[in-house]
């Protein structure tokens, strides 16, 4: 951004000796015809140099727009990504807390069969939910890889292409 508003400044800088070269020129000149074609000339030049200096700034605040626009467009992605790992993280804290309870409870169950306690078909219960509570957990820990794979493949994807770097906390 410093570079363009050195390019503008460059321009109005050129602007302003065109127009103290042509104010030199008039002066100086006693000729009418020779005057005119440089004043034509110069006049010309700072129509030119004016034009430039429009496009540049024209162009400096496209960049701006589409700087700030991306800046925002980060931040929402980070935020969004911030999101999704906290809420993963709560559901992955919370099933495990469940199947260590589910552990402890066919623990005792099977304590209480060995005493001659228990009955086997709660326990075979017990066992079916205990499995099914490790499957869940599996699927959950594949989710949970899969998600911080898609981070890391967009940082570096990101990163390759010099675009923007991917949020910290993926």
């Amino acid at each position: 951004m410093n570079q363009k508003l050195d390019e503008i400044d460059a321009c109005q800088q050129r602007i302003t000796d065109a127009l103290d070269r042509l104010a030199k020129t008039v002066e100086a000149r006693t000729d009418g015809g020779a005057a005119e074609t440089e004043l034509a000339e110069l006049r010309q030049m700072l129509e030119d140099e004016k034009t430039a200096n429009s496009q540049l700034e024209d162009r400096l605040k496209t960049q701006a727009a589409k700087r700030t626009a991306l800046e925002e467009e980060i931040e929402a992605l980070r935020e969004q990504n911030a999101e999704s790992a906290s809420r993963l993280d709560a559901e992955l804290q919370s099933l495990r807390r469940a199947n260590r309870q589910l552990r402890d409870n066919n623990a005792a169950l099977r304590d209480a069969n060995k005493t001659g306690v228990g009955e086997p078909h709660l326990i075979n219960k017990s066992m079916m939910a205990e499995l099914e509570a490790l499957r869940a957990e599996r699927k959950a820990d594949r989710a949970e890889t899969s998600a911080i794979l898609a981070s890391l493949t967009a940082a570096i994807d990101g990163a390759a292409t010099g675009g923007a770097a991917a949020p910290e906390d993926a």
